[in-house]
């Protein structure tokens, strides 16, 4: 094998596959690159066995190849190197070397075929084409409400429920809940996925430097995200995902709306005072005012604060865990957040006001807690 290409060039294709390069790993193989080069198109490949990354970088060709190389060296090397046109060529049955302007390095290397097998979708896999942007908005309204469940996997990720008229990003972890929809994108049958929260994430920090659409092709077992020259192949959760629309309060009556930055601020500010153990809070709701109340009594503190609102309905005291409540305010978008209330032991509908215009994209569902 021996080529040419732009150093920034090959340390960017590397950087792309790298985070599915695992930290730590029984095999020590993982810790490796794999370089395959047809022609003027070399494509690097890293994986975990879970996850998968592929992308292709041009360079000039002399000798076509594949090797598996260090990653870790690698990239260290290329980070210190400025910008610069670089050889890469083996010398031998276990080395490469790489030369620059005014040095070279030699490597070890490892055959291609020692890399594990990159297992693909099935031929006849459905397949859905998503705008990017839709993609990472989905993503990051609902993976923070996964789930760490080693008992019921299903729920460490994000369910796609996808349908002719729509498709619903779901996830949940028992407390909270939150459902992102979109009719950007739709399929001719009903069909459904869980993307564990770890390959989600590292989509949308991967997709945010992309543009354009992402096609999903998926089966039973795995799922592949192709966009530009990368390709994420993933392995899918296995499990039944609960009936998520079964649990969306449809009649709440009581309704609060209010700036949602000053909730948020209100609520970070009153949590600092509430139990560590708990994190709980009051909500103390009447017409036309908001009191939000915490204490931790084991060290005899306390702190309230009272808000002017819009609020329609029953006088109601709530209690929530803080921290659920910051996570839901605090990544939802809008500027005005609606909650949608039946009692105080029944969970509460959170969604934004009508007047925003992703209004029916998110919705969220809160459970409360007992307080005295």
């Amino acid at each position: 094998m021996e080529f040419n290409v732009s150093s920034a060039e090959l340390l960017k294709g590397m950087m792309d596959v790298s985070k599915a390069v695992p930290a730590k790993t029984s095999l020590p193989i993982l810790e490796y690159i794999l370089f395959v080069l047809h022609g003027d198109k070399l494509e690097i490949t890293a994986s975990d066995q879970e996850l998968t990354l592929r992308t292709v970088v041009t360079v000039d060709s002399k000798e076509d190849g594949s090797i598996v190389v260090p990653a870790g060296q690698l990239i260290s090397l290329f980070k210190a190197l400025p910008d610069q046109p670089i050889t890469i060529r083996t010398t031998g049955e276990a080395s490469f070397e790489c030369v620059w302007s005014n040095g070279n390095s030699s490597l070890p290397f490892l055959p291609a075929a020692d890399f594990p097998e990159i297992k693909n979708v099935e031929d006849d896999a459905p397949t859905l084409v998503l705008p990017a942007e839709t993609l990472i908005e989905g993503i990051s309204s609902t993976v923070y409400a996964t789930a760490d469940d080693e008992m019921r996997p299903a729920m460490n990720g994000i369910f796609f429920d996808i349908s002719p008229e729509s498709t619903t990003l779901v996830a949940s972890d028992s407390h909270k809940l939150i459902c992102y929809t979109t009719a950007d994108v739709k399929a001719g049958e009903a069909a459904s996925f869980i993307l564990h929260k770890k390959p989600a994430g590292v989509l949308r920090s991967t997709l945010s430097k992309e543009d354009g659409d992402v096609t999903v092709r998926f089966d039973s077992t795995n799922v592949v995200f192709c966009f530009g020259e990368t390709t994420m192949i993933c392995r899918l959760v296995v499990g039944k995902y609960p009936k998520y629309r079964d649990v969306i309060p449809q009649n709440n009556s009581n309704v609060l709306r209010i700036d949602r930055e000053q909730l948020l601020s209100t609520v970070r500010r009153v949590s600092v005072f509430a139990n560590k153990a708990s994190n709980h809070i009051k909500l103390t709701l009447k017409d036309g005012q908001l009191e939000i109340t915490a204490q931790d009594l084991g060290f005899a503190i306390a702190a309230y604060e009272k808000l002017g609102c819009d609020y329609s309905g029953d006088e109601l005291t709530i209690g929530f865990k803080s921290s659920f409540l910051i996570d839901i305010l605090s990544n939802m978008g809008c500027q005005t957040i609606v909650f949608r209330f039946a009692d105080a032991r029944r969970a509460a509908l959170i969604v934004p006001s009508e007047e925003e215009a992703d209004s029916e994209k998110v919705c969220g569902i809160l459970m409360p807690i007992m307080v005295s």
